[in-house]
């Protein structure tokens, strides 16, 4: 992939913590355990992910974990909830951070390559993770293996600054105007595809 193509990064969070966001920026699964919540994170993958190490030596949790798109199966599992989510836009001027860290799929996958940003965006295959779906009914194993890809991450150590969220998306009017609430001043986009509506 080439970082001119790359507009955004997103970030899938409850809408009730945007206060929490807006005033500490976006912080890493360890850092967030500190304060008060929503998570859409399953347990079993959390578990999964505490055994990652990134190269270079910290744990996985030490990062925030930033989608290269935001529709893919983790947004689908949350579908259901989608009134109460939004996902939000975040600027690409993170990849220039100290530290930053790209895989080609889902971090917590057996099969993820780590690569240093903004040169490791080339590991990321751009056709697949911006496919409209990953299912392959004849073929289960790519399947698998695309439902993998399209969780491609960007982790940044510790935070995201707060300053590098632009605005954010949500499937409906009742979810944005929840948004507005939560986050005056932060822009708001709807966008029912995203979420799967």
């Amino acid at each position: 992939m080439n970082r001119e193509n790359l507009e955004e990064l997103h970030y899938i969070t409850p809408i009730a913590n945007l206060p929490s966001i807006l005033e500490h920026g976006i912080l890493s699964h360890r850092r967030v355990a500190r304060l008060q919540h929503e998570s859409v994170a399953k347990q079993e993958v959390q578990n999964l992910r505490a055994k990652v190490r990134v190269p270079g030596g910290r744990a996985l949790h030490d990062y925030v974990n930033l989608y290269v798109c935001a529709r893919n199966p983790m947004l689908f599992k949350c579908r259901d909830m989608h009134r109460s989510l939004c996902v939000l836009r975040v600027g690409t001027t993170v990849l220039d951070l100290p530290n930053v860290v790209i895989t080609d799929q889902n971090a917590a996958s057996d099969y993820r390559r780590f690569s240093p940003a903004p040169g490791g965006l080339s590991i990321i295959d751009e056709a697949k993770v911006f496919a409209e779906y990953w299912t392959h009914p004849q073929d289960p194993i790519a399947e698998l293996r695309h439902k993998s890809v399209k969780c491609a991450e960007v982790l940044v150590p510790d935070l995201v600054d707060a300053g590098y969220i632009f605005g954010a998306y949500v499937s409906n009017a009742g979810s944005s105007a929840s948004l507005t609430e939560q986050a005056p001043g932060l822009q708001v986009a709807i966008n029912a595809h995203l979420f799967f509506r």
